[in-house]
């Protein structure tokens, strides 16, 4: 008997759960326990009562859907409308793929001595700093020196390319949100969301909707991941501008655009900068988890020791990605200094 039963006859449900053809194939512990001659569920006591799931509730009612069933009807409804979203979101995001192909491409074409050398005057035109400069200049040399170069451009050329999404989109959804106090709870349990997810749940989806070989398909898990902070410090940095400020603006006459654009904007440029530095840092991250997708870098040789085993491989490519984590860090939070002083 099984451990419900008596509350189905209770409610009176016994006929409504005799329909025949209910339940589904047999679960393999099924199976197993009708190889074995157990034909009867075993007794339980009250202690040992389990929760009234869907799965204990259809051994007593086989109409009752069991959960696989639930999942199964999670993926049969996503795979009907897998074509229409595809059809969708195909125009929308092939500027993405064709993006970071040629990032890709352009990143690796250049050769190092003066790919490295650009880099290092770009980290000193934005950081104006000695100790920052040396650390990009020597971390590079370093990965070059171990034939870690090209793996490290792949995941810079990426980071750079999804970053740019990012702030562009980004930054316009939390001005209006900074705008609207409705869209700002709207879009707060979205974000909330999206902040939350495991990493590797943003892949599940993007699998069944894009070819593996596709750029896109990394891409577009990197930028739902990394646009959360971008988004949220936007939002606060221009809910923070002194409401004496706006209105001096209001009593020069300004319109909403000046506002934004000569007021609101330049204050809250260190929270966006902030919000930029966490993205660079997210899709750093997101980059690692995305080589399993076929994203080229350093996540490759991460993927690489963890499959074959190999302890050196999996710690020097680690080291790497820690090494442009903390020169990507240091370079943003230096320019971030930057604006802050010429604000002040």
């Amino acid at each position: 008997m099984a451990t419900y039963d008596g509350v189905i006859e209770a409610v009176g449900l016994t006929d409504w759960c005799s329909v025949e053809g209910a339940g589904g194939p047999m679960t393999m512990e099924e199976l197993m326990a009708q190889a074995r001659g157990e034909t009867e569920a075993p007794d339980i006591n009250l202690w040992e009562l389990p929760f009234p799931s869907l799965d204990a509730l259809n051994q007593s009612c086989s109409i009752i859907p069991r959960t696989r069933d639930m999942t199964d009807a999670v993926e049969q409804g996503f795979l009907g409308i897998k074509d229409a979203l595809r059809v969708v979101l195909d125009p929308i995001t092939t500027p993405l793929g064709w993006m970071l192909d040629l990032s890709l491409q352009f990143f690796q074409a250049v050769p190092w001595f003066i790919m490295i050398p650009f880099l290092i005057a770009i980290t000193w035109f934005a950081s104006k700093s000695a100790k920052v400069t040396a650390l990009v200049a020597f971390s590079f040399l370093f990965m070059a020196f171990i034939d870690h170069y090209v793996y490290a451009i792949q995941t810079l050329s990426i980071i750079f390319v999804c970053t740019i999404f990012s702030v562009v989109l980004g930054v316009p959804i939390g001005i209006a949100m900074s705008r609207s106090n409705v869209l700002q709870r709207g879009a707060i349990p979205v974000l909330d969301m999206l902040q939350t997810l495991p990493t590797f749940v943003y892949l599940v989806p993007l699998i069944f909707l894009f070819s593996v070989t596709e750029s896109k398909l990394y891409g577009i898990a990197i930028i739902l991941y990394a646009i959360v902070p971008v988004i949220r410090l936007t939002d606060l940095g221009i809910r923070l501008v002194d409401k004496d400020v706006i209105e001096a603006a209001n009593a020069f006459g300004m319109t909403s655009w000046q506002k934004l654009t000569r007021v609101q904007i330049p204050l809250a440029l260190p929270n966006i900068m902030a919000g930029i530095n966490q993205t660079i840092m997210m899709s750093l991250a997101m980059v690692v988890i995305a080589s399993l997708v076929s994203a080229p870098g350093l996540g490759v040789l991460v993927l690489r020791g963890i499959r074959n085993l190999e302890l050196g491989v999996g710690l020097v490519s680690g080291f790497c990605i820690v090494l442009l984590a903390i020169l990507l860090d240091r370079s943003t939070k230096a320019a971030l200094s930057r604006i802050d002083a010429s604000g002040r």
